[in-house]
């Protein structure tokens, strides 16, 4: 019998105690809490994960509150993981909700146990970061899942999930794989994606400062609306939530 109380009500319907229990005891972390790493953060809050680490640099500034779920006029200036952080406590004032305000990268990534964790989300925009946090991760226990470009797209019904090898259409996808093959190594193994193969141009007034879509080889701006950024973000808590309920199912068939 559960709680009226409990905000989770809605979801044990659906899943059940065991799954519940299954699903806040597991670690995740998050690497990007921009528009898809905060609405993903979001849902899995909402979702039951009591124990989440967000990891992201950034200060929350006007143009993010189009499409990132803690960016407000209240909260411009202020470093996205602490209000993300206290937005995610206002729905679980219990969670273990842990903010590092840093860049992940070759000299942070000794501060990083991925074997500690049960999934990592992969939201950066770095190309070069990005490809180090998946070499790293499928070298450990976690699983990931991992964003790729979530700009420049307006149709919800092309965001699909596809293995990483297996996406198609998707500019970073595919200068991911150039980068894996020019440096000679490829992920040690498979991991899912969400991505779209839509490709739109900037057209707003400011789109000759845009930087050329297909490099990624430098910082980006780049057209993007929030439900496009938001359903990449639910996709990815959704892949997390299915993985662990299709455990436990699994477990009591054994």
């Amino acid at each position: 019998m559960t709680d009226n109380n409990d905000f989770l009500t809605r979801t044990r319907l659906l899943v059940g105690d065991d799954a519940i229990a299954d699903i806040s005891a597991r670690r995740v972390i998050i690497f990007g809490v921009g528009g898809v790493g905060s609405w993903c953060a979001e849902s899995l809050v909402r979702s039951g994960i009591t124990h989440l680490t967000i990891v992201d640099s950034d200060e929350v500034c006007v143009s993010n509150i189009n499409r990132q779920l803690m960016a407000t006029t209240q909260t411009i200036g202020r470093p996205k993981v602490e209000a993300l952080r206290e937005r995610l406590l206002s729905i679980n004032p219990t969670a273990d909700i842990v903010a590092r305000r840093q860049v992940f990268c070759e000299e942070t990534l000794p501060e990083y146990r991925f074997d500690d964790y049960d999934y990592v989300i992969d939201a950066i925009d770095s190309l070069k970061d990005k490809v180090l946090l998946i070499y790293k991760v499928c070298e450990s226990r976690a699983t990931l899942f991992s964003s790729m470009g979530a700009a420049l797209k307006m149709d919800p019904t092309r965001i699909g999930v596809k293995e990483f090898m297996k996406v198609e259409g998707c500019p970073l996808a595919r200068a991911l794989r150039k980068r894996f093959k020019s440096l000679g190594r490829h992920p040690t193994r498979k991991f899912l994606c969400v991505y779209s193969d839509e490709l739109l141009p900037n057209l707003g007034n400011n789109a000759a400062d845009a930087i050329e879509t297909t490099t990624f080889r430098k910082a980006q701006t780049n057209g993007a609306v929030a439900h496009i950024t938001a359903i990449f973000g639910f996709t990815l808590a959704g892949l997390v939530i299915k993985d662990i309920v299709s455990q436990k199912d699994r477990d009591k068939i054994i």
